[in-house]
């Protein structure tokens, strides 16, 4: 069996690829010049980012490898969710990459939908899909989150890797600290995410969380049961708590 060499180099440098100052930010202090700077390039990305989106409307977010391939049944029903999630009447928002990203953004747009994407560079995975109505590239990986959940009123989890369960986290988290309010979160695919499960009752057994805080998470490989789920509760808490009209201004450039 051939070694792995897991201290083994990208073949793109690190000055090669955007936004590889965050990197640097995350090695420890610098100069306090250097940290200004680089809290201004964030600043503005956000703010870019809150003008390309503050149109996108009412997103469920659906996150998934960037390594599943057309056709494949996880691309299959990666697709069937943003489908499904158009006809429910929400913009389907993806990571705006290939494989299930790419899916889920086609399946809305098939389906008549509106479909937007957070693309990131990266040193692969990095191409935004064609099937984006809308998309905001970022630099910085934090700010791409942060993007993804603000815009959002749902979760669908499809099978990915280590991004895609860090995602989950994520919004699991923000919901119950009550960052954000109590969303749907959706595991698509229960052979995939069925072995999460002993750990959370582990988690609940040991009083490390509470049993009400799973509430919001369903577990299925019913693409209908999901939109259901998102049917209960993202529709209701988008329509009781943030309905709201945004007028567009010329003078913008909206």
């Amino acid at each position: 069996m051939q070694a792995v060499n897991i201290n083994q180099q990208p073949s793109a440098t690190l000055a090669e690829l955007p936004g590889h100052e965050e990197k640097y930010f995350l090695e420890g202090p610098r100069s306090r010049a250097k940290e200004f700077s680089f809290s201004v390039k964030v600043l503005i990305e956000f703010i870019r980012g809150f003008r390309v989106l503050h149109f996108a409307g009412p997103c469920i977010a659906v996150f998934g490898s960037a390594r599943v391939q057309p056709g494949s049944d996880y691309y299959e029903t990666g697709r069937k969710t943003g489908a499904g999630i158009a006809k429910l009447g929400f913009t389907v928002m993806t990571g705006g990459g290939p494989g299930i990203m790419e899916a889920a953004n086609r399946g809305a747009k098939e389906a008549g939908g509106k479909s937007v994407g957070c693309n990131i560079s990266l040193p692969r995975e990095q191409a935004a899909n064609k099937y984006l109505d809308l998309q905001f590239n970022c630099r910085y990986f934090f700010v791409r989150k942060v993007l993804m959940f603000k815009y959002s009123y749902g979760f669908v989890i499809l099978p990915g890797g280590i991004g895609t369960l860090d995602e989950f986290s994520e919004a699991l988290t923000l919901i119950q600290t009550h960052k954000i309010l109590n969303f749907p979160l959706v595991l698509l695919n229960r052979g995939y995410w069925e072995p999460l499960m002993p750990l959370f009752h582990k988690m609940i057994e040991s009083y490390m969380i509470e049993p009400a805080d799973l509430k919001y998470i369903l577990l299925t490989d019913s693409v209908e049961e999901a939109m259901e789920h998102l049917q209960k509760y993202a529709v209701a808490q988008y329509h009781v708590k943030r309905r709201k009209e945004f007028r567009r201004f010329a003078l913008l450039g909206e």
